[in-house]
């Protein structure tokens, strides 16, 4: 067995061998430098920002899209659409980008989380009804990593108790629950295009409706809650409503949609390099590849193993197995490590609870009037993905069989070799993927 690259081997994956995210063609140049021909750069009404908002309605199947300047932005208009604010309570996953929760912030309303389910990471449908209070408005499914949320149930359980359905789709373009594609089953849902997701824009996000009277305040508030008359179809430049700068613009709007039209060609590449890896480390009984129930497709926006230090008979916790492992990985050269170190309610905004200014809203907002306490601990099966799971990064296209062969050499390497990973486990290595590799600085 070659020396690990770690204890002074040679790395098996060469520096440059794996290719950032998204491959652009000569198309996608053609597409961004017409826009210069058209000679419009900016404007709700701007012929490639429609045009996008009606190549995503059609591909997901929905009446109504508006694109907006990121998804971050298209949750928020979905919270504010529905008429979530003060005094509100919204529903959302323990593990899962801040924006999902956030967002509730921004609305002036209240983020009661959720556990995930042990084998999907998504909001464990079994767990929601018990946080739901009167004060409850809308909850927010997160379909993580690619996979699809357990949609059946959690719709089950908001029209029994009236509640608004936001799917947070950002990290699945393209997934499909049942035959239909995510993004396509609440009241609302809402996409990012940021430069790292499956279907990319440099930055951007798309919110979706199929309700006429939804779409028309979404309008509102993506242009500062501007009155449009209904003739002419021109601003009055008359505010009735609080609205928000949320509009994308047409550069970034040309370039998606030029990458809309490989979309699925690179997500099923994805998924042939994700079976790969599950085929690979199938020969290792304490590594956990990602679980995907029959009835959905996954993306993999991320491609997520778990370690378990016991079933591979090494004396270290999760922890220092999962640290020590990243750091041999990252020395053959594969790009791993943690995107969420941590629970949503373990970060310090959800501790601090500093909210606006220094008032503390809106929590403290007269409003809600209870108090809300975070803790991680009190969110288990979060909590103990946090400590022994890592990304393998690099299964996006255009890497494929090629770049898995050396991904496999290292992982047999590293995997096959642990005592040696045990004795570098206080090495000063930092393990982690940088953000080149999604074109981002």
């Amino acid at each position: 067995m070659k020396r690990l690259a770690i204890d002074g081997g040679e790395r098996a994956v060469p520096a440059g061998s794996v290719r950032p995210w998204p491959p652009i063609d000569q198309t996608d140049r053609d597409a961004v430098l017409s826009v210069f021909d058209q000679k419009i750069v900016c404007g709700s009404g701007a012929p490639q920002c429609v045009g996008l908002q009606n190549d995503w309605a059609q591909y997901i199947g929905r009446k109504y899209c508006l694109a907006t300047n990121s998804g971050t932005a298209a949750l928020h208009m979905a919270l504010a659409a529905a008429g979530v604010g003060p005094g509100d309570e919204v529903i959302v996953p323990a593990y899962t980008f801040l924006a999902s929760a956030s967002c509730v912030l921004h609305a002036n309303a209240i983020p009661i989380f959720v556990d995930i389910d042990a084998r999907t990471y998504n909001m464990d449908p079994a767990r929601i009804e018990e946080k739901i209070t009167e004060r409850t408005k809308a909850i927010i499914p997160v379909h993580l990593h690619g996979l699809p949320a357990d949609l059946d149930e959690i719709q089950a359980t908001a029209a029994k108790h009236n509640l608004v359905v936001i799917e947070d789709a950002c990290q699945a373009h393209g997934a499909e629950y049942k035959g239909q594609k995510v993004g396509s089953f609440g009241e609302f849902s809402a996409f990012s295009l940021n430069s790292s997701k499956n279907l990319c824009g440099g930055e951007g996000g798309f919110f979706m409706t199929d309700d006429e009277r939804f779409l028309t305040r979404g309008e509102m508030l993506r242009m500062f809650g501007d009155e449009v008359d209904d003739e002419t179809k021109l601003r009055v430049y008359n505010a009735s409503i609080l609205g928000f700068m949320y509009r994308t613009q047409e550069l970034p709007a040309a370039f998606a949609r030029s990458q809309l039209k490989r979309l699925d060609a690179n997500n099923a590449l994805r998924q042939e390099n994700a079976r790969f890896l599950d085929s690979l480390l199938a020969e290792f009984p304490w590594v956990t590849t990602p679980f995907v129930p029959p009835d959905r497709t996954h993306v993999y926006w991320m491609y997520v193993v778990r370690f378990d230090p016991q079933k591979a008979g090494v004396n270290l916790s999760p922890r220092e197995f999962r640290i020590a492992l990243e750091k041999a990985l990252h020395m053959e050269g594969i790009a791993t490590g943690q995107w969420q170190t941590m629970p949503v309610p373990a970060q310090d905004l959800f501790q601090t609870k500093m909210g606006y200014g220094t008032k503390g809203c809106p929590w403290t907002c007269h409003f809600y009037g209870r108090d809300v306490t975070y803790r991680g601990s009190d969110y288990p099966v979060a909590s103990q993905l946090c400590e022994d799971y890592t990304v393998i990064a690099g299964i996006h296209p255009p890497n494929g069989r090629g770049l898995m062969e050396m991904y496999a050499e290292a992982i047999r390497k590293v995997f096959n070799n642990l005592d040696v990973v045990a004795k570098h486990k206080d090495d000063k290595i930092v393990a982690h993927y940088s953000g080149s590799m999604f074109m981002a600085a």
